[in-house]
């Protein structure tokens, strides 16, 4: 009876090796990991497709072809994406330049950035007039300021755009606050009140979206201070505002075209 139950589990031992032996190896399974990336890729999921493509190693260490194999096919990958990004970037280039004419450009010696300034609010062209002036840099960073000259101080912390029932407020910048500025000359008073890190932002959403309506301005503080937008401002404020647009997807671009060189660079 001890003879024919070791038989038997000699027989099934035997039968258990066999069926692990006789199973996909590592090799087979990455290559189907590799056809999985193969039909995600086509699909237009490339990272899915990746994601698929760097577990193979990890998973099937011993199937040292498909490793080679799926890091070449990586490398396809990512070489194909660089250059349809580099080409977008080429084209918002084309865009930049293009816009890029209706501003001078300066850099001061503690910017970050260089400047983009429109060319009709200019220093020498605003210093004497009360205005809405919009400021931008290549960062793709933009914000408005109010400026006021007069004989008597309004004490200015915001500004509100308006057309009849359509209109756009800053948030308030308070008096004491290093974005409000005062200075005095020749009896004259000159406020400047900056609307930073998005303060002014549906303000100029609504001038860009609204350039062929009268806009008017009132500036809010103690006194109160109402002008019409000139037309070159608010065309300023448009433009200012599409290039900003552009800037902030070139600066994107540039960031995925980085890493994406880092990647090829590892796959070599």
């Amino acid at each position: 009876m001890k003879r024919v139950y070791s038989s038997a589990v000699f027989f099934l031992g035997l039968m258990s090796v066999l069926f692990v032996s006789c199973g996909p190896t590592q090799s087979e399974k990455a290559a189907q990991q590799i056809n999985r990336a193969e039909t995600l890729l086509s699909q237009g999921d490339t990272v899915k497709a990746v994601q698929s493509l760097d577990s193979i190693a990890k998973s099937y260490p011993e199937a040292v072809a498909q490793i080679k194999q799926a890091g070449e096919m990586k490398k396809r990958i990512f070489v194909a994406k660089l250059v349809s990004l580099r080409a977008q970037r080429d084209s918002l280039n084309e865009r930049i330049s293009a816009l890029s004419k209706n501003f001078t450009t300066k850099k001061g010696e503690f910017d970050r950035y260089m400047q983009y300034v429109p060319k009709r609010q200019s220093v020498n062209r605003s210093w004497d007039r009360s205005f809405i002036q919009v400021h931008l840099d290549a960062s793709g960073r933009i914000y408005l300021s109010s400026n006021y000259y007069g004989d008597k101080w309004l004490n200015h912390v915001a500004i509100r755009v308006y057309d009849g029932k359509l209109n756009a407020r800053t948030d308030t910048v308070p008096l004491d606050d290093v974005n409000n500025h005062h200075s005095e000359f020749l009896d004259k008073k000159w406020e400047q009140v900056s609307y930073k890190n998005g303060k002014s932002d549906d303000v100029i959403k609504f001038i860009a979206e609204h350039t062929d309506l009268k806009l008017k301005a009132v500036f809010l503080g103690k006194r109160y201070y109402y002008i019409v937008l000139e037309t070159f401002d608010k065309e300023a404020v448009k433009k200012a505002y599409d290039l900003s647009l552009v800037l902030k997807a070139k600066n994107k671009l540039d960031e995925q075209i980085k890493s994406l060189e880092a990647k090829v660079k590892e796959t070599n």
